[in-house]
Protein backbone atom coordinates (compact mmCIF):
# COMPACT_ATOMS: atom_id res chain seq x y z
CA UNK A 1 0.00 0.00 0.00
CA UNK A 2 1.21 3.51 -0.79
CA UNK A 3 1.93 5.70 2.23
CA UNK A 4 -0.30 8.39 0.73
CA UNK A 5 -3.25 5.98 1.05
CA UNK A 6 -2.49 4.98 4.64
CA UNK A 7 -5.25 5.77 7.12
CA UNK A 8 -3.96 7.93 9.96
CA UNK A 9 -1.85 10.99 9.23
CA UNK A 10 1.27 12.28 10.94
CA UNK A 11 1.14 15.41 13.11
CA UNK A 12 3.70 18.19 13.24
CA UNK A 13 2.70 19.55 16.63
CA UNK A 14 3.15 17.70 19.91
CA UNK A 15 -0.33 16.90 21.32
CA UNK A 16 -0.99 18.78 24.56
CA UNK A 17 -2.24 15.68 26.40
CA UNK A 18 0.93 13.65 25.70
CA UNK A 19 3.40 13.78 28.61
CA UNK A 20 5.98 11.12 27.70
CA UNK A 21 8.14 10.89 24.58
CA UNK A 22 6.68 7.49 23.62
CA UNK A 23 3.12 8.83 23.86
CA UNK A 24 4.02 11.89 21.78
CA UNK A 25 5.66 9.80 19.06
CA UNK A 26 2.77 7.33 18.86
CA UNK A 27 0.30 10.18 18.34
CA UNK A 28 2.50 12.18 15.96
CA UNK A 29 3.24 9.09 13.85
CA UNK A 30 -0.48 8.43 13.40
CA UNK A 31 -0.28 5.04 15.13
CA UNK A 32 -2.94 5.52 17.82
CA UNK A 33 -5.90 7.82 18.50
CA UNK A 34 -7.33 8.53 21.94
CA UNK A 35 -11.03 7.78 22.43
CA UNK A 36 -11.23 8.49 26.17
CA UNK A 37 -8.88 8.50 29.17
CA UNK A 38 -6.95 5.23 28.96
CA UNK A 39 -8.83 4.06 25.84
CA UNK A 40 -7.22 4.10 22.37
CA UNK A 41 -7.87 3.05 18.79
CA UNK A 42 -4.99 1.24 17.08
CA UNK A 43 -4.55 2.65 13.59
CA UNK A 44 -3.16 0.46 10.74
CA UNK A 45 0.55 1.06 11.45
CA UNK A 46 0.24 0.27 15.16
CA UNK A 47 -1.99 -2.73 14.41
CA UNK A 48 0.67 -4.22 12.13
CA UNK A 49 3.30 -3.81 14.85
CA UNK A 50 0.99 -5.36 17.45
CA UNK A 51 0.34 -8.39 15.23
CA UNK A 52 4.10 -8.92 14.77
CA UNK A 53 4.63 -8.82 18.53
CA UNK A 54 1.78 -11.28 19.04
CA UNK A 55 3.36 -13.64 16.50
CA UNK A 56 6.66 -13.60 18.42
CA UNK A 57 4.77 -14.36 21.64
CA UNK A 58 2.81 -17.20 20.03
CA UNK A 59 5.96 -18.78 18.62
CA UNK A 60 7.66 -18.77 22.03
CA UNK A 61 4.57 -19.95 23.92
CA UNK A 62 3.96 -22.79 21.46
CA UNK A 63 7.65 -23.74 21.56
CA UNK A 64 7.39 -24.05 25.36
CA UNK A 65 4.40 -26.39 25.06
CA UNK A 66 1.63 -23.85 25.47
CA UNK A 67 -1.83 -24.35 23.95
CA UNK A 68 -3.72 -21.26 22.83
CA UNK A 69 -7.40 -20.83 23.60
CA UNK A 70 -9.82 -17.94 24.03
CA UNK A 71 -11.98 -17.22 27.07
CA UNK A 72 -14.83 -14.70 27.37
CA UNK A 73 -14.25 -11.09 28.37
CA UNK A 74 -17.68 -11.03 30.04
CA UNK A 75 -17.63 -13.03 33.27
CA UNK A 76 -20.19 -13.83 36.00
CA UNK A 77 -19.35 -11.70 39.03
CA UNK A 78 -20.27 -14.59 41.34
CA UNK A 79 -17.10 -16.43 40.28
CA UNK A 80 -15.07 -13.52 41.58
CA UNK A 81 -17.15 -13.31 44.74
CA UNK A 82 -16.48 -17.00 45.45
CA UNK A 83 -12.72 -16.39 45.48
CA UNK A 84 -12.95 -13.00 47.19
CA UNK A 85 -10.99 -11.36 44.42
CA UNK A 86 -13.78 -8.93 43.63
CA UNK A 87 -12.72 -7.27 46.89
CA UNK A 88 -9.01 -7.62 46.07
CA UNK A 89 -9.43 -5.78 42.76
CA UNK A 90 -11.81 -3.27 44.31
CA UNK A 91 -12.62 -0.28 42.11
CA UNK A 92 -10.27 -1.58 39.41
CA UNK A 93 -12.89 -4.18 38.42
CA UNK A 94 -15.39 -3.03 35.79
CA UNK A 95 -18.85 -4.35 36.77
CA UNK A 96 -22.24 -4.22 35.07
CA UNK A 97 -25.71 -5.78 35.10
CA UNK A 98 -27.51 -7.39 32.21
CA UNK A 99 -31.20 -6.95 31.36
CA UNK A 100 -32.08 -9.82 33.72
CA UNK A 101 -30.33 -8.03 36.58
CA UNK A 102 -27.43 -10.51 36.77
CA UNK A 103 -24.10 -9.14 37.97
CA UNK A 104 -21.24 -9.41 35.49
CA UNK A 105 -17.73 -8.03 35.13
CA UNK A 106 -15.25 -7.31 32.36
CA UNK A 107 -12.28 -9.60 32.90
CA UNK A 108 -9.06 -7.97 34.14
CA UNK A 109 -7.58 -11.49 34.21
CA UNK A 110 -8.93 -15.04 33.90
CA UNK A 111 -7.93 -17.23 36.86
CA UNK A 112 -11.55 -17.83 37.85
CA UNK A 113 -12.62 -18.84 34.34
CA UNK A 114 -9.62 -21.05 33.57
CA UNK A 115 -9.80 -23.03 36.83
CA UNK A 116 -13.50 -23.71 36.27
CA UNK A 117 -12.77 -24.73 32.68
CA UNK A 118 -9.92 -27.08 33.60
CA UNK A 119 -11.96 -28.69 36.39
CA UNK A 120 -14.55 -29.67 33.76
CA UNK A 121 -12.07 -31.42 31.46
CA UNK A 122 -9.14 -32.67 33.54
CA UNK A 123 -10.10 -36.02 35.08
CA UNK A 124 -6.71 -37.51 35.96
CA UNK A 125 -3.17 -36.51 36.88
CA UNK A 126 -2.24 -38.08 33.56
CA UNK A 127 -3.83 -35.05 31.86
CA UNK A 128 -1.20 -32.83 33.48
CA UNK A 129 0.90 -30.74 33.09
CA UNK A 130 -1.06 -28.20 31.09
CA UNK A 131 0.08 -24.81 29.77
CA UNK A 132 -2.91 -22.83 28.49
CA UNK A 133 -2.67 -19.27 27.20
CA UNK A 134 -4.60 -16.59 25.38
CA UNK A 135 -3.96 -13.18 23.83
CA UNK A 136 -7.00 -11.11 24.59
CA UNK A 137 -8.45 -7.71 25.52
CA UNK A 138 -8.54 -6.98 29.25
CA UNK A 139 -10.21 -4.21 31.25
CA UNK A 140 -9.02 -2.50 34.44
CA UNK A 141 -10.29 0.81 35.76
CA UNK A 142 -6.86 2.35 36.31
CA UNK A 143 -6.96 5.38 38.65
CA UNK A 144 -4.33 7.30 36.66
CA UNK A 145 -4.34 6.27 32.99
CA UNK A 146 -1.36 8.09 31.52
CA UNK A 147 1.74 7.73 29.33
CA UNK A 148 -0.09 6.58 26.23
CA UNK A 149 -0.43 2.80 26.04
CA UNK A 150 0.97 2.25 29.55
CA UNK A 151 -1.53 1.65 32.37
CA UNK A 152 -4.58 2.00 30.13
CA UNK A 153 -8.09 0.85 30.96
CA UNK A 154 -8.50 -1.38 27.89
CA UNK A 155 -5.45 -3.33 26.77
CA UNK A 156 -4.23 -6.54 25.13
CA UNK A 157 -2.61 -9.11 27.41
CA UNK A 158 -1.07 -12.52 26.97
CA UNK A 159 -1.93 -14.59 30.04
CA UNK A 160 -0.75 -18.18 30.51
CA UNK A 161 -1.93 -20.61 33.19
CA UNK A 162 -0.04 -23.73 34.19
CA UNK A 163 -1.60 -26.76 35.88
CA UNK A 164 0.80 -29.26 37.47
CA UNK A 165 0.69 -32.32 39.71
CA UNK A 166 3.07 -31.00 42.39
CA UNK A 167 5.36 -28.16 43.47
CA UNK A 168 8.25 -29.60 41.47
CA UNK A 169 6.17 -29.57 38.32
CA UNK A 170 5.03 -26.02 39.05
CA UNK A 171 8.65 -24.88 39.41
CA UNK A 172 9.50 -26.50 36.08
CA UNK A 173 6.60 -24.77 34.32
CA UNK A 174 7.55 -21.46 35.94
CA UNK A 175 11.13 -21.74 34.71
CA UNK A 176 9.91 -22.67 31.22
CA UNK A 177 7.91 -19.46 31.10
CA UNK A 178 10.81 -17.46 32.52
CA UNK A 179 12.98 -18.62 29.63
CA UNK A 180 10.20 -17.99 27.10
CA UNK A 181 9.78 -14.40 28.31
CA UNK A 182 13.53 -13.83 28.10
CA UNK A 183 13.41 -15.01 24.48
CA UNK A 184 10.46 -12.73 23.70
CA UNK A 185 12.14 -9.61 25.05
CA UNK A 186 15.43 -10.49 23.34
CA UNK A 187 13.66 -10.91 19.99
CA UNK A 188 11.89 -7.57 20.51
CA UNK A 189 15.21 -5.87 21.30
CA UNK A 190 14.21 -4.86 24.83
CA UNK A 191 16.97 -4.83 27.51
CA UNK A 192 15.01 -5.93 30.58
CA UNK A 193 15.94 -6.47 34.22
CA UNK A 194 14.43 -9.49 36.00
CA UNK A 195 13.26 -8.49 39.49
CA UNK A 196 11.35 -10.05 42.38
CA UNK A 197 7.85 -8.63 42.57
CA UNK A 198 4.66 -8.55 44.60
CA UNK A 199 1.91 -10.67 43.05
CA UNK A 200 -0.81 -8.26 44.16
CA UNK A 201 -4.45 -9.17 43.50
CA UNK A 202 -3.35 -11.98 41.15
CA UNK A 203 -2.14 -13.94 44.19
CA UNK A 204 0.54 -16.59 44.45
CA UNK A 205 3.78 -17.16 46.35
CA UNK A 206 6.53 -16.29 43.87
CA UNK A 207 6.45 -13.54 41.29
CA UNK A 208 8.95 -11.87 38.98
CA UNK A 209 8.69 -8.88 36.68
CA UNK A 210 10.72 -7.92 33.63
CA UNK A 211 11.53 -4.24 34.07
CA UNK A 212 12.56 -1.86 31.31
CA UNK A 213 14.44 0.96 33.05
CA UNK A 214 13.15 4.39 31.99
CA UNK A 215 12.83 7.82 33.57
CA UNK A 216 9.09 7.87 32.90
CA UNK A 217 8.40 4.64 34.80
CA UNK A 218 6.22 4.59 37.93
CA UNK A 219 7.93 1.70 39.73
CA UNK A 220 11.21 1.77 41.64
CA UNK A 221 13.74 -1.04 41.37
CA UNK A 222 16.32 -2.01 43.99
CA UNK A 223 19.40 -3.48 42.34
CA UNK A 224 22.84 -4.57 43.61
CA UNK A 225 25.49 -5.01 40.88
CA UNK A 226 27.73 -7.02 43.24
CA UNK A 227 25.34 -9.76 44.39
CA UNK A 228 22.88 -9.34 41.47
CA UNK A 229 19.92 -8.97 43.86
CA UNK A 230 17.08 -7.10 42.19
CA UNK A 231 13.52 -6.46 43.32
CA UNK A 232 10.63 -4.10 42.89
CA UNK A 233 10.64 -1.62 45.79
CA UNK A 234 7.20 -3.01 46.74
CA UNK A 235 8.81 -6.40 47.39
CA UNK A 236 12.46 -5.65 48.26
CA UNK A 237 13.73 -6.69 51.69
CA UNK A 238 16.70 -5.10 53.38
CA UNK A 239 19.12 -6.81 55.72
CA UNK A 240 18.02 -6.24 59.29
CA UNK A 241 20.41 -4.08 61.25
CA UNK A 242 21.64 -4.64 64.78
CA UNK A 243 20.25 -3.14 67.96
CA UNK A 244 22.48 -0.18 68.89
CA UNK A 245 24.90 -0.80 71.73
CA UNK A 246 23.25 1.95 73.70
CA UNK A 247 22.06 1.80 77.29
CA UNK A 248 18.28 2.34 77.59
CA UNK A 249 17.55 5.60 79.39
CA UNK A 250 14.53 6.39 81.60
CA UNK A 251 11.37 7.43 79.75
CA UNK A 252 10.62 11.14 80.15
CA UNK A 253 8.09 13.66 78.87
CA UNK A 254 9.26 16.81 77.15
CA UNK A 255 7.23 19.82 76.04
CA UNK A 256 7.43 20.53 72.30
CA UNK A 257 5.39 23.71 71.67
CA UNK A 258 4.61 24.29 68.01
CA UNK A 259 6.31 21.05 66.93
CA UNK A 260 4.04 18.46 65.33
CA UNK A 261 5.84 17.11 62.26
CA UNK A 262 9.00 14.98 62.27
CA UNK A 263 11.01 17.91 60.89
CA UNK A 264 9.69 20.31 63.54
CA UNK A 265 10.28 17.89 66.43
CA UNK A 266 13.79 17.05 65.19
CA UNK A 267 14.68 20.72 64.89
CA UNK A 268 13.21 21.61 68.29
CA UNK A 269 14.99 18.78 70.15
CA UNK A 270 18.15 19.07 68.02
CA UNK A 271 18.13 15.42 66.98
CA UNK A 272 18.20 13.59 63.65
CA UNK A 273 14.86 12.39 62.18
CA UNK A 274 16.26 8.84 62.43
CA UNK A 275 16.01 9.18 66.24
CA UNK A 276 12.26 9.78 66.11
CA UNK A 277 9.21 7.56 65.62
CA UNK A 278 6.66 8.48 62.97
CA UNK A 279 2.97 7.70 63.47
CA UNK A 280 0.91 7.04 60.33
CA UNK A 281 -2.76 6.07 60.51
CA UNK A 282 -4.62 3.92 58.00
CA UNK A 283 -8.08 2.47 57.57
CA UNK A 284 -7.75 -1.21 56.64
CA UNK A 285 -11.09 -2.77 55.66
CA UNK A 286 -12.85 -0.27 57.92
CA UNK A 287 -10.51 -0.70 60.92
CA UNK A 288 -8.16 2.00 62.22
CA UNK A 289 -4.52 0.89 62.19
CA UNK A 290 -1.62 2.72 63.89
CA UNK A 291 1.62 2.26 61.93
CA UNK A 292 4.90 3.14 63.61
CA UNK A 293 8.08 3.61 61.59
CA UNK A 294 11.40 5.39 62.06
CA UNK A 295 11.04 9.10 61.37
CA UNK A 296 13.33 9.23 58.34
CA UNK A 297 11.53 6.40 56.51
CA UNK A 298 8.27 6.08 54.56
CA UNK A 299 5.57 3.40 54.85
CA UNK A 300 5.50 0.86 52.01
CA UNK A 301 1.74 0.52 51.57
CA UNK A 302 1.99 -2.65 49.47
CA UNK A 303 3.93 -4.44 52.22
CA UNK A 304 1.54 -3.07 54.85
CA UNK A 305 -1.47 -4.31 52.91
CA UNK A 306 0.10 -7.76 52.62
CA UNK A 307 0.97 -7.83 56.33
CA UNK A 308 -2.59 -6.89 57.30
CA UNK A 309 -4.10 -9.24 54.67
CA UNK A 310 -6.68 -6.58 53.88
CA UNK A 311 -8.52 -5.77 50.66
CA UNK A 312 -8.76 -2.00 50.98
CA UNK A 313 -6.20 0.32 52.54
CA UNK A 314 -6.25 4.10 52.73
CA UNK A 315 -4.88 6.89 54.90
CA UNK A 316 -7.15 7.79 57.80
CA UNK A 317 -8.64 11.27 57.98
CA UNK A 318 -7.84 13.59 60.87
CA UNK A 319 -11.42 13.19 62.10
CA UNK A 320 -11.04 9.39 62.19
CA UNK A 321 -7.80 9.72 64.15
CA UNK A 322 -9.06 12.22 66.74
CA UNK A 323 -12.34 10.30 66.98
CA UNK A 324 -10.34 7.37 68.37
CA UNK A 325 -9.01 9.58 71.18
CA UNK A 326 -5.59 10.13 69.60
CA UNK A 327 -3.91 13.54 69.59
CA UNK A 328 -2.86 14.35 66.02
CA UNK A 329 0.76 15.54 65.84
CA UNK A 330 1.65 13.88 69.14
CA UNK A 331 0.32 10.35 68.69
CA UNK A 332 2.01 7.65 70.72
CA UNK A 333 2.08 3.86 70.53
CA UNK A 334 3.08 3.81 74.22
CA UNK A 335 0.23 2.63 76.41
CA UNK A 336 -2.22 2.44 73.52
CA UNK A 337 -5.20 0.09 73.92
CA UNK A 338 -7.87 -1.33 71.59
CA UNK A 339 -6.17 -0.11 68.41
CA UNK A 340 -4.13 -2.36 66.14
CA UNK A 341 -0.49 -1.26 66.07
CA UNK A 342 1.95 -2.32 63.34
CA UNK A 343 5.62 -1.60 64.06
CA UNK A 344 8.29 -1.58 61.37
CA UNK A 345 11.57 -3.43 62.00
CA UNK A 346 13.28 -0.04 62.18
CA UNK A 347 11.34 0.61 65.39
CA UNK A 348 12.34 -2.59 67.16
CA UNK A 349 15.98 -2.00 66.23
CA UNK A 350 16.04 1.55 67.63
CA UNK A 351 17.12 2.79 71.04
CA UNK A 352 16.18 5.87 73.09
CA UNK A 353 13.89 7.21 70.40
CA UNK A 354 11.47 10.15 70.53
CA UNK A 355 7.74 9.55 70.04
CA UNK A 356 4.50 11.36 70.71
CA UNK A 357 3.01 11.31 74.21
CA UNK A 358 -0.62 11.49 73.05
CA UNK A 359 -0.77 14.89 74.72
CA UNK A 360 -0.89 18.22 72.92
CA UNK A 361 2.59 19.68 72.27
CA UNK A 362 4.22 16.89 74.28
CA UNK A 363 6.59 14.08 73.29
CA UNK A 364 8.37 11.20 74.99
CA UNK A 365 12.14 10.82 75.09
CA UNK A 366 13.93 7.48 75.39
CA UNK A 367 11.24 5.20 73.95
CA UNK A 368 12.62 1.65 73.82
Amino acid sequence: MRLSKLFGKTQREIPAEAETASHQLLLRAGMIAQVAAGVYSYLPLAWRVLKKIENIIREEMDSAGGQELMMPVLQPLELWQETGRDQAFGKGLFTLRDRRDRNLCLGPTHEEIITKLVSQYVRSYRDLPLLLYQIQTKFRDEPRPRAGLLRVREFTMKDLYSFDTDEEGLAQSYNQMLKAYQNIYARCGLPTLLVEADSGAIGGKDSHEFMLVTETGEDEVIYCPDCQYSANAEKAQSTKGKVPDEKPLPLEEVKTPGAATIEEVSRFLKIAPSHTLKAVFYIADGELVFVVIRGDLEVNEIKLKNALKCYELRLATEAEVTGAGIVAGAASPVGLRNIKVVADDSVTLGANLVAGANKAETHLRNVN
